[in-house]
């Protein structure tokens, strides 16, 4: 565990101890989640909200039409997020249209989400898996951050079984995405997903238990 101090939330008594989740595509970052899940914690997923923003938001929907065309929704009502996906990546200009539309919506959804559970009385883990958490600066509102790196080598082979992306297509996605070393200097713990996914698991809930042994020393909690 790193004992560089970093940007986090002021101690709190609200109950909630707030995971930052973060690392590349291919990682590992579900698996970890899942089996945090597991254990009770309550998941914050940025890809969920962005699509209840996309596929809802009256007014992201009518800025996406009017830029891609109408049959940017599906006959479903979905974005055709493939389309979509192929532009911004080539066109930095219709990312950043994209980003300055949507991004801003997610915090405010994730930020809502957390409300919700504070008001509910909700007293324990609360994950947050955000691929751009970092770029957002949402770490700092977090409790605690934990990276998950892998190989890229099994990083490609787990984008390809999940996404269907080819090798040269997981290569560019994962060159446009900060490095591991990047996401280990952000984390208080980084967790090496080299070996079977049972082992990833036990990492990440060996992780979140010292975690939140370490918030709670000299405390009174």
């Amino acid at each position: 565990m790193s004992t560089e101090p970093k940007p986090r939330r002021a101690k709190a008594r609200d109950g909630l101890f707030v995971i930052g989740l973060v690392g590349r595509a291919g990682s590992g970052k579900s698996t970890v989640a899942r089996a945090l899940a597991e254990d009770g914690a309550r998941l914050i997923e940025a890809d969920r909200l962005g699509h209840e923003v996309t596929d809802r938001d009256p007014e992201v929907r009518e800025a996406l039409a009017a830029e891609y065309g109408p049959d940017i929704y599906l006959a479903d009502g979905a974005l055709d997020r493939p389309r979509v996906a192929a532009r911004v990546f080539s066109d930095r200009a219709a990312r950043a249209r994209l980003d300055a539309l949507v991004h801003p919506r997610i915090l405010e959804r994730i930020q809502a989400e957390i409300d919700a559970l504070r008001r509910a009385g909700f007293r324990g883990v609360v994950v947050i898996d955000a691929a751009l958490m970092l770029e957002w600066g949402l770490e700092r509102d977090c409790d605690a951050v934990i990276a998950v790196v892998a190989p890229e080598a099994a990083q490609i082979e787990r984008l390809w079984r999940a996404r269907g992306w080819n090798e040269s297509e997981a290569r560019a996605r994962l060159a446009a995405q900060r490095t591991n070393e990047s996401f280990a200097a952000a984390a208080d713990v980084t967790l090496v997903n080299q070996g079977s996914a049972d082992e990833l698991r036990r990492q990440a809930k060996a992780a979140v238990a010292s975690l939140e042994a370490e918030s709670t020393k000299g405390t009174g909690c």
